[in-house]
């Protein structure tokens, strides 16, 4: 057997074994879709705050100084979140089903599990954290939390599927971090982290690996 050949024999054996230990079925789309309904749902929140009255835009940007947060209020973006969540759950799901199919894979298996477990071990920890925050009035470091501790699960998560997302991980660790300092404009940050971003990168995902 030749040297070139010997590699690429390798080299096949070390790309199966990255499959058979990485879930890699999952889609861009999965990150587009989410990306897009958190940032109507931001633009949501913001009309209901400041429907049609002229204001600065840095007040307006500051919700947590210029904004008197009432139950009514907080009812609405629970609502408007939760419905965020349902979506994106059942999106990520649909998307990555369908590309799981195409790529003749199974949908659930041991990595697709431990990959479960890694995701949902830090953000369940977050939405108690954050809902401590909540219960004692902090609701300017609420936003912040989500995004650190959502970070924390897809760097927990990328050592079962592809490593393009410990990019996504850090970028919303440094966005959790400096919303953290200004939480004030933490509504702003948590757009960019949950829509931006997640367009950002289901965009070059998808061009990556599914074109």
């Amino acid at each position: 057997m030749e040297k070139n050949e010997l590699l690429q024999d390798i080299s096949s054996i070390r790309k199966l074994m990255e499959r058979s230990s990485r879930f890699i079925s999952l889609s861009g789309l999965s990150g587009i879709i989410p990306g897009i309904l958190a940032l109507i749902t931001v633009v949501a929140i913001y009309y209901r705050v400041w429907p049609s009255e002229e204001v600065a835009l840095s007040h307006k940007l500051n919700v947590y100084r210029y904004v008197t947060i009432d139950g009514e209020l907080l009812v609405y973006v629970a609502v408007l979140l939760g419905c965020l969540f349902i979506c994106s759950i059942i999106s990520g799901i649909y998307f990555t089903a369908r590309r799981t199919k195409q790529m003749n894979l199974s949908i659930w298996d041991h990595t697709s599990k431990q990959l479960l477990i890694s995701l949902m071990i830090p953000i369940g920890v977050g939405c108690l954290f954050c809902l401590a925050l909540f219960m004692n009035g902090l609701w300017g470091l609420v936003l912040p939390a989500s995004l650190l501790f959502y970070g924390l699960a897809l760097l927990n998560a990328s050592k079962y599927t592809l490593v393009d997302i410990q990019y996504l991980a850090y970028s919303e660790l440094v966005l959790g971090l400096i919303a953290c300092y200004f939480y004030g404009y933490s509504l702003v940050f948590w757009g960019v982290g949950f829509g931006l971003l997640h367009i950002i990168y289901g965009a070059v995902m998808y061009y990556k690996y599914e074109k």
